[in-house]
């Protein structure tokens, strides 16, 4: 091989490297805990801020199931869940209130959930005969991978 093209198959390499470099993942986020009191109380305003901060524990725990970045337009699977914690942060049961049947997404869901147990724990104002109820919708893309919908980027259009 010449040296001319060596050098422009060196520089074409480089130059696919260097282009390719921003199309890596982000950092991925690492297990933390949501703002708390020193009692472990989550210092959420709202439920909605409760739910977010539940959204961003389980995001965290699992964060190499978790897409980082825009959601595809067409996704692989939406499985909405319900699930309960009590005032202990114990995870009660679960719920899948929404599926198209993919079973592997939908024990994704439910160990992901197991995993990010035991939750901040809620403040009373938030408990309904001593427990939380949170519906969050698990959005899959093509690859496995998942955001939750309270915490995601918007969809990418179609």
């Amino acid at each position: 091989m010449n040296a001319k093209r060596k050098m422009w198959l060196y520089c074409a390499a480089a130059g696919l490297i260097a282009g390719c470099s921003g199309m890596l993942p982000e950092k991925r986020p690492t297990a933390t805990t949501a703002a708390t009191t020193s009692d472990a109380t989550s210092s959420a305003a709202t439920l909605d801020d409760y739910k977010r901060a539940l959204a961003q524990r389980i995001a965290a725990v699992n964060s190499t199931q978790v897409y980082i970045g825009r959601p595809q337009a067409l996704l692989r699977a939406v499985i909405v869940v319900k699930y309960y914690v009590d005032a202990d942060v114990k995870l009660l049961r679960t719920e899948i209130i929404r599926t198209n049947k993919d079973r592997r997404a939908e024990a994704s869901v439910l160990s992901t959930l197991r995993r990010a147990a035991p939750f901040p724990k809620p403040e009373s104002k938030f408990l309904r005969r001593g427990e939380v109820e949170i519906a969050e919708s698990w959005l899959f893309n093509d690859d496995g991978r998942f955001q939750l919908r309270s915490i995601a980027e918007p969809q990418m259009d179609q």
